[in-house]
């Protein structure tokens, strides 16, 4: 439903900029069927399904040139590791942010790789080899076992290290509870 909402949105907006200013097209459903923009949760996480062999492959193929055939960055950032090193107390240890110390939710990768790899052509990965991207990231960070075989369910229930280690900000002046009744 959410993710129904912000594409009709998103669609009205850009027939207001076409007739108000001249440019742009309104999204085809083939565009929009593209758009994956998953939640915690793992609702909006689209079929499909990736083996931690599967992802180790591809990564080697099409990810270790950036980040490094260990996983430990170089062009790109590093991936796993740092594990503590947000919560470290020491304002002279800069934190170490990977996916296996910040990312609160496995989803989270599922999107941004979806979205933004491999750098030369975000959004060319199909949904198989996202899922096992993140597998093998996800194994790799011993997060998962090697075994593994990711879906939309099962990423979804992946607990991330760092999951608890965020702090709430309900802002109350911006957010107001939900009126009592």
């Amino acid at each position: 439903m959410r993710n129904t909402l912000w594409l009709l949105l998103l669609a009205s907006s850009v027939a207001l900029a076409q007739d108000r200013f001249g440019f742009g097209a309104p999204a085809t459903q083939q565009e929009l069927s593209q758009f994956v923009s998953p939640l915690a949760d793992g609702r909006g996480l689209p079929a499909g399904s990736g083996s931690v062999q599967a992802g180790k492959e591809l990564y080697t193929a099409q990810c270790a040139a950036c980040h490094g055939g260990n996983l430990e960055g170089g062009q790109g950032d590093r991936l796993v590791g740092g594990r503590g090193s947000l919560a470290n107390g020491d304002p002279a240890k800069a934190p170490v942010k990977t996916v296996e110390s910040y990312w609160p939710y496995a989803t989270t990768l599922f999107d941004y790789i979806r979205r933004a790899m491999p750098f030369t052509a975000p959004g060319s990965l199909s949904n198989d080899q996202v899922y096992a991207l993140c597998a093998y990231i996800l194994a790799q960070a011993k997060i998962v076992p090697d075994s593994s075989t990711l879906d939309a369910r099962s990423l979804a229930a992946v607990r991330m290290p760092n999951r608890d280690g965020f702090v709430a900000d309900p802002r109350p002046e911006r957010f107001p509870p939900p009126a009592q009744k």
